[in-house]
C-alpha cells in the first residue's frame, strides 16, 4: 500500500509539474526600455546606477521582478528614432529616455507609457499638455533649465564684475523647442546684466575643439553649457578643451565642476534618474501617464572648483564661495 501510494504521489507531482512550469513561463516579468545617450553601460555607469538604485528601493530586482532592456545611440542623435522603434517592436512595458530620446519615443508609440527625465521644457516640446495633467502617454521629471540658464549668467557676472560677452556651447542636434527656450531664456538674462551672447552649436564631440576655439575666437570672458547628455557624457573632454583655451566654464550638473568645469548650477542630475523609478512603479501599478504630474526639483547644488579657478588665475569673491554647497580645493 505504502508503494502504491508513494507512486500515486509521483504521477500527481508529475502531472502537476507542467502546470508549474507553464505558470512559471507565463508570469510577465515588466521590461523597461532605457534610451541612452552614451554608448555603453560603463559611460552610463552614474545614471543607470541611480536609476537601478532607485528601482531597488521600491523593491524591483533585475532579472526577478523586473528587466532593463537598455539601448545606446553613444551621442548619435539620428539613431534615436531606429532604437526607439526597437523598443516599441520589443513591447516593452514602459520608455524612459532624456530630452531628445524621449521626443524621439513619442514619435514612435502613442499607446506605450514615456516617461522623460529632466527635460527642460517639456510643454515647449510638446511632450505634454501641462505639467498639472500630462495628457497623452508621457510624464517625468523637468529640470527648470530656463531659470537655470539665468541663474548661470548670473553667477558668472557675481564671479566676475567686467563680464561683457559670454559663450554658450549647445548641442545643434537637440530638439529645436527646447534650444529656442533656453538660447531665449538666455538672452533674456543677458540683456538686463548687459552681457553678449555668443552661441556657438556642435553636433558631436568630434566638434568640441571647433566650437571652442570659435568662443575664443570671438573673445569671449566665459563659457555657459547647455544641460545636454553628450556634454555630461565628455565632461572631462570639456573640462580640458575649456582650460586649454583660457575659458571659465559653468554647467547645470555637479559631475561637469567635479571634471574641472569653473562652476555647476541645477538640479542633482544623478537623483533625478533616481526619482524616475518613482514613475516607473506609478505606471507599471496602473496609473495612466496622462494623470501623474511632471514634478520640477526643489534643491540645486552649487558647486565651486577652486583647483579650476587657481589654474585659470582667478579669484572666486568669498560672497559666492559662502553661497556654495560644495568646494573642490
Amino acid at each position: 500500500m505504502k508503494r502504491r501510494a508513494f507512486l500515486a504521489m509521483l504521477g500527481t507531482a508529475a502531472a502537476a509539474c507542467p502546470l508549474t512550469a507553464l505558470a512559471q513561463q507565463t508570469t510577465k516579468i515588466p521590461r523597461i526600455g532605457v534610451l541612452w545617450h552614451a554608448g555603453n553601460e560603463q559611460q552610463e555607469a552614474l545614471f543607470l546606477g541611480a536609476l537601478r538604485k532607485g528601482l531597488n528601493e521600491l523593491g524591483y530586482v533585475e532579472g526577478k521582478n523586473i528587466e532593463l532592456v537598455n539601448r545606446f545611440a553613444d551621442e548619435h542623435y539620428d539613431r534615436f528614432d531606429g532604437l526607439a522603434a526597437e523598443l516599441v517592436k520589443a513591447k516593452v512595458d514602459v520608455i524612459v529616455g532624456s530630452i531628445s530620446s524621449a521626443a524621439t519615443a513619442k514619435r514612435q508609440t502613442a499607446t506605450i507609457p514615456i516617461i522623460f527625465i529632466a527635460s527642460g521644457d517639456p510643454i515647449g516640446m510638446g511632450l505634454v499638455d501641462t505639467l498639472a495633467r500630462p495628457g497623452g502617454n508621457v510624464t517625468g521629471t523637468s529640470n527648470l533649465v530656463v531659470d537655470i540658464a539665468s541663474k548661470n549668467l548670473e553667477l558668472l557676472k557675481d564671479c566676475f564684475s567686467n563680464l561683457s560677452a559670454v559663450g554658450v556651447l549647445a548641442n545643434s542636434n537637440t530638439n529645436a523647442a527646447f534650444l529656442r527656450s533656453y538660447v531665449s531664456a538666455m538672452q533674456a538674462a543677458a540683456e538686463v546684466l548687459h552681457v553678449s551672447v555668443h552661441v556657438v552649436g556642435v553636433r558631436s564631440p568630434d566638434e568640441f575643439e571647433r566650437g571652442f576655439s570659435e568662443m575664443g575666437n570671438a573673445h569671449v570672458d566665459a563659457v555657459i553649457l547647455m544641460p545636454d547628455g553628450m556634454f555630461n557624457n565628455d565632461r572631462n573632454r570639456i573640462a580640458e578643451l575649456a582650460l586649454a583655451h583660457n575659458l571659465p566654464a559653468i554647467g547645470w550638473s555637479a559631475e561637469l565642476a567635479e571634471a574641472g568645469a569653473l562652476m555647476s548650477y541645477g538640479a542633482n542630475s544623478a537623483d533625478m534618474f533616481r526619482h524616475a523609478a518613482f514613475y516607473i512603479d506609478k505606471v507599471l501599478k496602473g496609473t495612466n501617464p496622462a494623470d501623474i504630474p511632471v514634478e520640477q526639483p526643489m534643491l540645486f547644488d552649487f558647486v565651486v572648483n577652486l583647483r579650476t579657478a587657481k589654474a585659470l588665475g582667478l579669484s572666486i569673491p568669498p560672497t559666492v564661495l559662502a553661497r556654495a554647497g560644495k568646494v573642490i580645493d
